[in-house]
């Protein structure tokens, strides 16, 4: 499918101006929508009449800023808040709705109806919270097709309200003019969100695709893009496999986290889970209702040959959900930066668990050089909160077991990790299975790769099978991979 062209429409140089942006939808005679934005005023719609020509396209622009009023229009929602996906769903349909009941396609066979909407909250006169908000738009590129969304979650960076107002129309401006010139790129769509502003003056942590347009998107790729172009720090993907926005997953909720490639998830990584939520769970202060797993990705494990193999992250992300985890994929290569990041949506009690490799890092001064404080300072934003660590022992050539009691750590800092271990941060995972305790992911992708047998022993329940029937991690029935199970 094409792109939506004008009559004589001259080729843009460079990055096009916001102004040129809106002007160019404006003087397309088919686009025709409405804009309805709440928390911020009027600021996506305001570019649209600035650049003129906006008669055309413009059918109504609305702020349904009293909640009664608000209410009245879109309808309560179940939790009373307005800042959330379902309302801005909700905006972005009413309002299509409207444009059908009151224009006639007979009359507009060629209109292609377009919606806008932005739900926010900006930063609060104390200026403690930033402020975030669900910004979208839901659009045809040809009017006899069902409409396409795109929907996304954003967090506020400046410390002015004025100025998120008008970073939020530039946004607005970007996503509508991407959406109907952009829809068949949408990495570049994504990319070009950004056109005019600052990756220090707002974040993007969620984004979806939907519709006819976008049939082939794989929204956890689109946000793989996020971490990857720097938008956002983290994403996280639900056991169904879709985007889920942190916040929602993590709000006051009691985190247990384990880290690693899981390139495949084996049963090691299972029984380090199972074990450590056992004793997770067991901890004062912890309820089990509201706790929370994360397997997390960081984005240095999802790097091949210096690029990021994402259909090796497809992979790995497809196995994880299919156990019913939820993942994270983030930019922290230092666990502090992690806790940092939940702590943003939580004051509760959290738990690492990892192997002795891991906590051997967290202990090397060479990770910590950019800080002014170093280590220090990194284990004061790592171990601020009540924190601990779960350790799962590694086995040794000789049969033995490396524990908390016995592993190495750098001279310099055995003292300080004395401190930690002895004040109750660190603590042994036990009743481990010594069986999993030979199985390495790297020794299963090379089994697979080879064409041996076994290699489905040393993984979770399904999960061999998956690995077969999806051809991942390069199994293919006809160069190597052995079906034999």
């Amino acid at each position: 499918m094409e792109e939506i062209t004008l009559k004589g429409d001259k080729a843009f140089e460079n990055i096009p101006s916001i102004k040129d942006k809106a002007l160019r939808i404006n003087l397309n005679e088919n686009i025709y929508g409405t804009f309805a934005e709440i928390g911020a005023g009027q600021e996506t719609v305001r570019q649209f009449f600035r650049a003129g020509g906006a008669s055309g396209t413009i059918a109504k622009a609305m702020s349904a800023y009293d909640k009664a009023f608000s209410d009245a229009i879109y309808g309560i929602e179940n939790d009373k808040r307005y800042v959330t996906e379902a309302r801005l769903r909700k905006m972005l349909t009413h309002e299509i709705n409207l444009i059908e009941q009151r224009l006639s396609r007979e009359e507009h066979p060629n209109k292609f109806f377009f919606s806008y909407a932005n739900t926010v909250a900006t930063i609060d006169f104390a200026k403690k919270y930033k402020g975030h908000g669900w910004v979208g738009i839901k659009y045809q590129i040809d009017p006899n097709e069902a409409y396409n969304e795109i929907i996304l979650h954003i967090r506020f960076k400046e410390n002015d309200a004025r100025l998120q107002q008008e970073t939020l129309g530039i946004l607005g401006t970007n996503l509508i003019y991407g959406a109907y010139y952009k829809y068949n790129q949408p990495k570049k769509l994504l990319k070009y969100l950004y056109d005019h502003l600052d990756k220090d003056q707002l974040e993007i942590d969620t984004i979806n695709f939907s519709g006819p347009v976008f049939e082939d998107v794989d929204n956890r790729l689109m946000s793989l893009q996020l971490v990857k172009n720097g938008m956002t720090d983290a994403v996280m993907f639900a056991p169904d496999g879709n985007n889920v926005l942190p916040a929602r997953v993590l709000y006051k909720k009691n985190i247990l986290a384990l880290r690693g490639s899981f390139r495949p998830v084996t049963n090691v990584n299972m029984d380090m889970y199972k074990k450590s939520y056992d004793m997770f769970i067991n901890e004062n202060k912890v309820d089990e209702a509201n706790t929370q797993v994360i397997f997390e990705i960081t984005l240095s494990n999802l790097r091949a040959e210096g690029e990021i193999d994402e259909q090796d992250f497809m992979d790995r992300a497809r196995l994880l959900c299919s156990l019913g985890q939820t993942v994270l994929i983030s930019n922290f290569q230092e666990y502090y930066k992690l806790v940092e990041y939940f702590s943003q949506y939580t004051k509760s009690r959290m738990g690492l668990a990892m192997g002795v490799n891991n906590l051997v890092d967290i202990f090397d001064q060479k990770y910590y050089t950019h800080l002014s404080g170093g280590i220090l300072e990194a284990f004061g934003k790592l171990f601020f909160k009540d924190l601990r660590v779960y350790l799962y022992p590694m086995k040794n050539d000789d049969g033995t077991l490396t524990t908390s009691d016995n592993v190495k750590v750098h001279p310099r800092m055995k003292e300080l990790y004395k401190f930690f271990k002895y004040n109750g941060k660190v603590i042994d995972i036990e009743d481990v299975n010594e069986e999993s305790l030979v199985v390495f992911s790297r020794k299963v992708l090379k089994m697979i790769s080879n064409g041996e047998d076994g290699w489905q022993e040393m993984l979770p329940e399904g999960v061999s099978k998956l690995i077969m029937e999806k051809s991942l991690f390069g199994c293919e029935t006809e160069e190597g991979c052995n079906t034999e199970f």
